[in-house]
C-alpha cells in the first residue's frame, strides 16, 4: 500500500525532470460515481486493475506519472507502529505508475433551469483525482509491507503513458530491491497534519 509519500525536491527540479507543472488531488473518484464522497481510491492493485470497474477505463486511456522521492510503510513494533521511508538508493526523484480521472457532479436539471449539484451558474464542479498502482514487494519492502507502489524506470515512463494496455501490463512489476533503501523515520509522519523536511530524516529505533 502507498498511503503517504514524499516530494521535497525543489519545484523547479520536479518540473524539469518531468517537463510538467503540478496540482495535487489524491484518491481517485470514478467518472461514473454519483457522489464523489463515496469514493477515494488511493491505491489500485496491479493484478486486478484491468478488471475492476473503478479502474478499468482509466487503465485503458488515462494513465499518469506520480512524481515522488520516497514513500512510507509502517511496521508493527512493541509500543506501536514504526514508520519507514522507502526511497531510491541515491534518493533521487522517481515516478510511480498512476491512473487519473475527471469527475463532474450528475447534471440533474431542475424545474428552474439550473443543474443540481453544480455551481450557481449551472457549470458543474470538475474534480481531477489520481491513484497509485501497487504490486508485490521487492526484497527491501517485503519486511515492511506485503504491497509496494509500482516504481517505473525513467525509460519506462513514456511507455506507461502511451503504450497499449497489453504492453504496459509488463511494467507493473516490483522495482529491483538493490536499487532502493528503507530506513526508520519519526512517528510524526503518522499524522497528515505534519508536513516538513524532518519527516525524511532517519531516526534510531
Amino acid at each position: 500500500m502507498c498511503g503517504r509519500y514524499t516530494l521535497f525536491a525543489p519545484p523547479g527540479d520536479i518540473e524539469s525532470r518531468f517537463d510538467a507543472t503540478f496540482e495535487t488531488a489524491f484518491g481517485l473518484v470514478p467518472s461514473w460515481a454519483d457522489d464523489r464522497s463515496e469514493f477515494g481510491f488511493i491505491n489500485a492493485r496491479a493484478e486486478t486493475v484491468r478488471e475492476k470497474r473503478s479502474f478499468a477505463e482509466a487503465y485503458e486511456s488515462r494513465r499518469c506519472l506520480v512524481p515522488a522521492d520516497g514513500f512510507y510503510e509502517w511496521v508493527e513494533r512493541e509500543g506501536g507502529k514504526q514508520p519507514y521511508r522507502v526511497a531510491l538508493a541515491d534518493d533521487s526523484l522517481f515516478a510511480m505508475a498512476g491512473l487519473w480521472e475527471r469527475w463532474e457532479p450528475p447534471a440533474t436539471q431542475t424545474g428552474l433551469g439550473e443543474f443540481a449539484g453544480g455551481t450557481p451558474d449551472g457549470d458543474p464542479d470538475t474534480v481531477e483525482t489520481f491513484t497509485v498502482i501497487t504490486t508485490e514487494p521487492n526484497a527491501v519492502v517485503a519486511d515492511l509491507h506485503h504491497r509496494m507502489a509500482v516504481v517505473l524506470d525513467p525509460d519506462e515512463e513514456e511507455t506507461w503513458l502511451t503504450g497499449d494496455p497489453d504492453e504496459v501490463a509488463d511494467l507493473l512489476e516490483p522495482y529491483p530491491g538493490d536499487g532502493m533503501q528503507a530506513y526508520p523515520v519519526s512517528t510524526a509522519v503518522n499524522s497528515p497534519a505534519n508536513d516538513s523536511p524532518a519527516l525524511v530524516e532517519p531516526v534510531e529505533t
